[in-house]
């Protein structure tokens, strides 16, 4: 008999894009976060930032030089993973504590599952989930805007989604003067690169938009406010940045939706209901586990697949 060839409704998409070039897109629009961060922080801020970068890349290099492959540094993908786990952390977070989590999101992460392209789950938000496990204190240990964090009498302070729509300031939470992860608490900086993201064709609206505006309507049906759900914690990031992962989130628009508002939903319901009050990492995690499944059952209309031919 001869060998037919089955096309499934895997991606099979050419594309000229590098994943330098991508990286360094994603390195850039995250810059206005960046700087943001620094006015409010601090030198502390860009301090975690710089020794998470480098930490990741070190273990990137370390592990290449372990299983002898080719050093992939030089794509950029470790130096972007170390900034989105800097942003999700705590400007007072022990430096210790920051090279742990590069070492969990490099190796566990994603060396573990083979490299870049073959990871389950966000690499970031994998380590972010693992030291708030094990260092729960020094990961929700926030401090408030303008604090000298290297005092010893620097005060903990609590994020605007601890206090309650009741306390919060929507410009605040807007342009970023609010306790909080060092790139999460300005919606305006992220905003502008997301934006730029989108101009540049690096992620597609539909993932940004039904997170983002899924969590805002959800968040207003249970009492948490529409603006409110949406500019707090770490929904813009995430929307913007970390669902958009080009690995673990579906490759189909429809796809795409289900999952940003699956993730919505988790994130929600986890604020509302769960005993910590932020839930964007654990919702995106889950939903990158569940990505396959939505692969499998929403995707395109399969081309060049043969039909079993009826016996008799």
């Amino acid at each position: 008999m001869e060998n037919k060839l089955i096309v499934s409704y895997a991606p099979h998409i050419r594309s000229k894009d590098d994943v330098k070039g991508t990286m360094l897109d994603v390195i850039i629009a995250l810059i206005p976060a960046l700087f943001v961060s620094v006015f409010f922080f601090g030198i502390r801020a860009a301090i975690v930032c710089v020794v998470s970068v480098l930490a990741s890349m070190l273990f990137e290099s370390l592990w290449n030089m372990l299983l002898k492959k080719k050093n992939t540094i030089n794509d950029l993908s470790a130096a972007v993973t170390g900034l989105l786990l800097a942003f999700c952390l705590p400007p007072s977070i022990p430096l210790w504590a920051v090279v742990i989590g590069d070492a969990f999101a490099i190796i566990i992460a994603k060396g573990f599952f083979g490299g870049l392209g073959q990871n389950i789950v966000n690499p970031a938000l994998a380590a972010r989930a693992f030291l708030l496990a094990c260092w729960p204190v020094d990961m929700t240990y926030f401090t408030k805007p303008f604090e000298k964090l290297f005092s010893p009498d620097v005060l903990s302070s609590a994020t605007p989604i601890a206090e309650g729509i009741e306390e919060a300031n929507l410009l605040d939470l807007f342009i970023g003067n609010c306790a909080g992860c060092i790139g999460e608490v300005s919606a305006l900086a992220i905003i502008i690169g997301g934006v730029y993201l989108l101009i540049k064709k690096r992620i597609d609206f539909v993932i940004p938009a039904s997170y983002i505006l899924g969590v805002g309507v959800i968040g207003f049906i249970l009492g948490n406010g529409f603006l409110f759900s949406m500019l707090s914690g770490g929904v813009m990031l995430a929307g913007f940045f970390m669902a958009t992962d080009y690995v673990t989130s579906p490759v189909t628009s429809k796809g795409q939706l289900i999952y940003g508002l699956i993730a919505a939903l988790i994130t929600v319901v986890i604020r509302k209901y769960g005993s910590y009050p932020e839930g964007v990492t654990y919702a995106i995690l889950i939903s990158n586990i569940i990505t396959p499944l939505i692969d499998k059952y929403v995707h395109p209309k399969k081309f060049g697949y043969v039909k079993k031919a009826k016996t008799v």
